[in-house]
């Protein structure tokens, strides 16, 4: 076990606010204290985003010593003991000392304001996030072990997992989180206790549940977390369509484990994000959220056929249309849902590059289908290569790398990345004498296919087609002449 870091090295790593804020509350009669992930994340080496203080200050006495101090004061939880406010850059959060108690059918806990900072301490979710640096003098108080736990990477509770998994059931999602985000596991009494009161989550908000995922998703280890999910049955309340993955094994072994696949996938293309000045900056949600759930339309689409094989056919359109209603249920916003079913409807257009080779027509359709996501769809159609052959896997990295050189050579002669017609809508409605309607969506769509087809057209040839489409139409005979050249 490492060494406590000294007061003095704890201080360089702490901004000025944070003593000075300090000075304020000890003048004013007052206890405060530095508590919760950012005392973590100090001992982890690492960074922490808030500054979260505790004090045996009421909300009043709070908002009284921060006066002239903050430039930006927020009591939206001021009902819960918190004062939010905003000193130069830093946002802080100062909570008054509680003692939590909850309603066994509620979310929502009954606040009850505490005078102690270790029966504070006790209500937190985690022994690691149950420490505290008194202040000014960085007096570590650790009443529950949490320094030895996060020393050897181990998620405990507090007191009794049941109890704290009863009082807030959102921290059994906690738990999968920093599995993810900090490489630990969790002790043998936590995953007991999960296991036990997974069901439980089903009281807990959609968007809850989806925040905890989302950063879950987004970590350093998302395979573990994903696995806690699963493991502990979590996921078969919160992401059923995961759980579903772990297919029967058939007696001949004809498919491999789709699961673990999916896992693979997944750290696979958490691994092709690029930095903040690439085409996919990662932590992607989008691009991890796709490699995960790829596949979760293989147990309803399988069939074992009688050469012996397994078939999932269809299984990227049926897993699309899950995908869509999994993130719905956990209110995902529209571009989000968009995103991700695209990319799994998506993910097998690529396979028979190789085999077939694809016109230029389909290249743009590639494309084209894709859109904005076609990166994301690159590095996912890439993850998706698990096989121990190394032949089969060389092979088809080879093929996508002619793929991709198929795409940039076209790019380099057509505005590949943004194909439109060579007529646009306003053109069309001019040349045909029409107005604006489903008519001219048809011919749009038509023109759209010509030039996926084609490439560009010259303009003249592009009316000719244009008018040829429109002699085939019923509506011709009835539109006034057209007057457009």
């Amino acid at each position: 076990m490492h060494q406590l870091p000294e007061p003095a090295a704890l201080r360089e790593s702490l901004p000025a606010v944070v003593f000075d804020l300090a000075d304020r509350f000890s003048a004013a009669g007052f206890e405060l204290s530095l508590v919760g992930g950012p005392v973590r994340d100090l001992f982890l080496g690492r960074v922490s985003p808030d500054l979260d203080f505790t004090t045996d200050a009421t909300p009043e006495q709070t908002l009284a010593a921060i006066d002239g101090f903050a430039d930006a004061v927020w009591e939206v939880g001021r009902e819960f003991g918190t004062i939010a406010f905003r000193v130069g850059r830093d946002t802080i959060e100062v909570t008054t000392y509680r003692a939590e108690a909850y309603d066994p059918a509620s979310r929502k806990p009954i606040v009850a304001f505490g005078t102690s900072l270790e029966d504070d301490l006790f209500r937190r979710d985690f022994s690691m996030n149950a420490m505290a640096l008194r202040l000014p003098k960085l007096e570590l108080v650790d009443p529950f072990g949490g320094y030895t736990d996060l020393e050897a990477g181990v998620i405990r509770t507090p007191g009794a997992p049941s109890s704290s998994f009863s009082d807030d059931p959102l921290r059994m999602m906690r738990a999968a989180r920093f599995a993810s985000q900090l490489g630990v596991d969790v002790h043998d009494d936590v995953r007991t206790a999960m296991v036990d009161m997974a069901e439980r989550i089903s009281i807990i908000s959609a968007e809850r549940v989806r925040d905890e995922l989302v950063k879950l998703i987004c970590g350093a280890h998302p395979r573990a977390g994903v696995d806690l999910l699963v493991e502990t049955g979590l996921a078969d309340r919160v992401l059923p369509e995961v759980s579903a993955l772990q297919l029967e094994t058939d007696e001949h072994h004809r498919h491999k484990d789709v699961y673990q696949h999916s896992l693979q996938v997944l750290e696979q293309a958490a691994g092709l994000e690029t930095d903040a000045d690439g085409p996919v900056p990662g932590p992607s949600f989008v691009l991890r959220f796709a490699a995960l759930m790829h596949d979760v339309g293989k147990p309803a689409t399988r069939r074992f056929e009688p050469s012996g094989s397994v078939s999932f056919r269809h299984h990227d359109v049926v897993g699309s249309k899950l995908v869509k209603k999994r993130m719905r249920a956990l209110r995902f916003d529209n571009d989000s849902i968009k995103a991700v079913a695209r990319l799994v409807e998506l993910h097998m257009r690529f396979y028979g590059y190789g085999e077939a080779g694809w016109s230029d027509s389909a290249v743009r359709r590639y494309v084209n289908d894709a859109g904005d996501l076609l990166e994301f769809l690159h590095r996912l159609t890439r993850s998706d290569v698990t096989t121990r052959n190394r032949r089969k896997a060389e092979r088809l990295a080879h093929a996508y790398d002619d793929l991709e050189r198929r795409i940039e050579q076209l790019a380099e002669q057509e505005e590949l990345a943004s194909v439109r017609p060579d007529l646009d809508g306003k053109a069309i409605m001019d040349l045909l004498g029409i107005r604006p309607g489903p008519v001219v969506g048809r011919a749009y769509k038509h023109m759209l296919e010509l030039r996926l087809d084609n490439g560009p057209m010259e303009h003249d040839d592009a009316v000719a087609a244009l008018r040829a489409w429109w002699a085939s139409q019923p509506e011709s005979t009835t539109a006034p002449a057209a007057t457009g050249d």
